[in-house]
């Protein structure tokens, strides 16, 4: 069954939503025929076709440049690149205010992520849940209504959770609204966290537990997943003041229990290049697997696209179109774009054991194709007797050192800080293609045209090969993978690929970080040894094997086009060619380890809390933990980073526990602006406030609009 379009006007705000539905198909599929109605309501189809309609609000997050301002920035793993299109959100200075940050206030362009964002649109969302669940009642047949209302609970209840975790109380509007509203009370934290776990507990007991509609349903395990991680927020140090009078043993027991449940019924995938690495395409078997709890759906069908497509590709590589020297060209054979927004900290480098987790080279890019020749190898002599030099003599290599196309246009070796394999450049220069250089890959015996350690005697070095000459906003980095798109047709046009959103590898985290609040340390070890196990090396792998989403333009409708780029013959390559060329489907794990060839499987279990990996006690002393509790909450968080780097909530995690202004202190450069009482919350938007008024239609004062604001701003 097609659901349709619906305009719904709701107390805060009104929305268009898309919604469609199908046991079989997409549910992203649009009928434009008809209007919300309450006599629809009055029918089964009618009432799931509302609450399909739901699933269209959470496509916002994703949609632009929002995506990571307001939940990776300002944090301890990412900082900003060149590109200083959210910079407020990372550095915050004065710009990161109640006000809008637009270029006439000072943002460095017009896409600067709006503090008022999350706030209308959270409240778009809510406002049709409301609607959904104030007329479910009309719903005859129990099972249909019970889905519907378990659907709207669950928007409700994650809306009110991203409001709360970003501003704290907010207005909590549980009930439809007839015509303009502009009288407003504002919840306590408490009062909108309790209305968050109620919902979540509806929707827990209301949603079914298979995937009805298909992939991207909520499901039961869904909701446990996020009723638990409420429960745990209300044991968190951000509610230390009034949490209290809730038993904390009751609140912890229940997160683990829920965590349980979601564990045993939607298990691990095999393999965690599987989440994000083997994407082959639009609604691909991997977009299906288990353990994906909640995604932001999306396909190739431009119909279906509403407002918000997904622009995700475009945010975590390296500007290597900028720094390349041309010697490797962007296009969508490449699966992302190179807009350098995210570029890791030294720490999220050094949180691996870069030996054993496999789960940092199924993560980071390290190694491109050169897919463009860009300048002769030979030197060459004008008409006029001017000499330019070529590759050979500019870099002072041999010819039978030159690279050819297919060859590896960029390298990074992400070693550790005791390396000294590369201390005084025995393979000689590192640099990027605009500079000369000289090292030869010892691997290949070949030129590398822009080459990157992270270490060199000792120090962090891989943010100073960047164009700018400036540490802090430096375009040279090894960014990471998880939202590379090979399907797109377009250089600059929407993914195709879902958008996941939660997912048991984060579940078993929720739960080690309960049992830590327990005091059981041990227990969460041996939860965290169970999730570890999944990012072990397996016994007879590759560990110089590396995919990501790029695999996906093997199919794609543009691949007998004609690129930009350029063999040695001067000729220019087809989209197909350069997409063969510019993904040897290798990594740099050898030349950045120095460990011998193996296919042996690798350990990365832990024995005890009390002894932690080398890695977790250097980040334990540079942020002064040293009880028991600080060592093993800050370790639950150094693991949230190597299971779920660049996963969207990372600042809302640190928010909630207490470690936002001590890590990002620590570990981001760019965030020493941050202040501890201000900025664990964001400013509430000054545009609602302003259009606030009393009962009788009379204008807040200066000190009523005030009080609505959160604490230093």
């Amino acid at each position: 069954m097609k659901y349709m379009n619906k305009i719904i006007t709701g107390a805060l705000s009104a929305v268009l939503l898309f919604g469609t539905s199908s046991c079989t198909d997409s549910f992203l599929e649009e009928d434009g025929g008809h209007l919300l109605s309450e006599e629809l309501l009055k029918t089964e189809d009618g009432a799931l076709a509302m609450a399909a309609g739901l699933y269209g609000n959470i496509r916002w997050h994703f949609g632009y440049e929002w995506a990571y301002g307001i939940t990776l920035y300002g944090c301890d793993e990412f900082t900003n690149g060149a590109d200083l299109t959210a910079e407020p959100w990372n550095t915050y200075d004065a710009r990161l205010n109640p006000e809008d940050c637009t270029v006439a206030n000072g943002a460095a362009n017009g896409n600067c992520p709006p503090v008022s964002g999350l706030w209308n649109q959270m409240y778009y969302g809510i406002s049709t849940a409301n609607l959904v669940i104030d007329r479910a009642t009309l719903v005859a047949d129990e099972a249909s209504r019970n889905t519907a209302l378990g659907e709207a609970y669950f928007l409700r209840g994650y809306n009110y959770y991203r409001l709360f975790a970003q501003y704290g109380g907010v207005v909590l509007q549980t009930e439809p609204s007839e015509g303009v509203v502009r009288s407003f009370t504002r919840a306590t934290e408490e009062e909108t966290l309790n209305q968050v776990i109620s919902d979540f507990e509806e929707a827990y007991n209301r949603l079914r537990t298979d995937k009805w509609r298909g992939n991207g349903t909520w499901t039961k395990y869904t909701a446990a997943h996020f009723l638990a991680k409420a429960l745990l927020f209300r044991q968190s140090e951000r509610c230390s003041s009034w949490n209290g009078s809730y038993n904390k043993d009751t609140d912890l027991n229940r997160v683990i229990s829920l965590c349980n449940e979601v564990i045993a019924a939607c298990p691990l995938a095999a393999d965690y290049a599987d989440l994000y690495g083997n994407w082959t395409g639009v609604d691909c078997a991997n977009e299906g697997l288990s353990e994906i709890l909640m995604c932001a759906e999306h396909n190739a069908d431009a119909s279906t696209q509403g407002r918000f497509g997904n622009r995700t590709y475009n945010y975590f590589s390296p500007q290597f179109s900028n720094f390349s020297g041309g010697w490797v060209k962007r296009g969508q054979f490449i699966g992302e774009m190179d807009f350098q927004r995210c570029r890791p900290t030294e720490y999220t480098y050094a949180a691996f054991d870069n030996v054993n987790d496999a789960r940092m080279w199924k993560t980071f890019k390290t190694v491109y194709g050169l897919n463009n020749i860009t300048e002769k190898a030979e030197d060459t002599t004008d008409g006029d007797g001017n000499v330019t030099k070529g590759t050979l003599s500019k870099n002072g290599i041999t010819a039978d050192q030159m690279p050819t196309i297919g060859d590896i246009g960029i390298l990074f070796i992400l070693n550790n800080k005791k390396d000294t394999r590369f201390d005084g450049e025995p393979y000689g220069t590192f640099g990027r293609g605009g500079q000369e250089h000289s090292f030869v890959n010892p691997e290949t015996g070949k030129w590398v045209p822009n080459v990157f350690p992270t270490f060199l005697n000792g120090q962090y070095v891989l943010n100073t090969y960047g164009v700018s000459g400036n540490p802090a906003t430096s375009n040279v980095f090894c960014g990471i993978n998880k939202t590379t798109d090979g399907s797109r047709t377009a250089e600059k046009g929407d993914a195709h690929r879902d958008v996941i959103m939660a997912r048991t590898g984060e579940t078993y985290l929720v739960k080690a970080e309960a049992q830590v609040r327990l005091g059981q340390y041990q227990d969460a070890l041996t939860t965290i040894n169970q999730l570890r196990a999944r990012g072990q090396w397996k016994d007879g792998e590759d560990r110089e094997y590396y995919v990501d989403g790029s695999i996906a333009f093997s199919s794609n409708s543009t691949s007998g086009a004609t690129s930009g780029c350029v063999d040695e013959s001067g000729s220019k390559m087809t989209n197909q060619k350069v997409w063969e060329v510019s993904h040897p489907w290798k990594n740099s794990y050898y030349l950045s380890t120095g460990i011998e060839k193996t296919t042996a499987a690798s350990n990365l279990q832990i024995a005890s809390y009390t002894q932690l990996p080398e890695e977790d006690e250097a980040i334990l002393s540079t942020i002064g933990a040293t009880s028991d509790y600080d060592r093993m909450l800050n370790f639950v968080f150094n693991e949230r980073t190597r299971e779920l780097l660049g996963e969207w909530n990372r600042w809302e995690e640190l928010s909630r526990a207490g470690l936002l202004i001590k890590r990002a202190k620590a570990f981001n450069p760019e965030a020493q602006a941050i202040t501890a009482g201000k900025h664990e919350l964001r400013p509430v938007p000054q545009a609602f406030i302003n259009t606030l008024q009393h009962e009788d239609g009379s204008n807040l004062t200066d000190a009523e609009k005030n009080a609505w604001q959160n604490p230093g701003y």
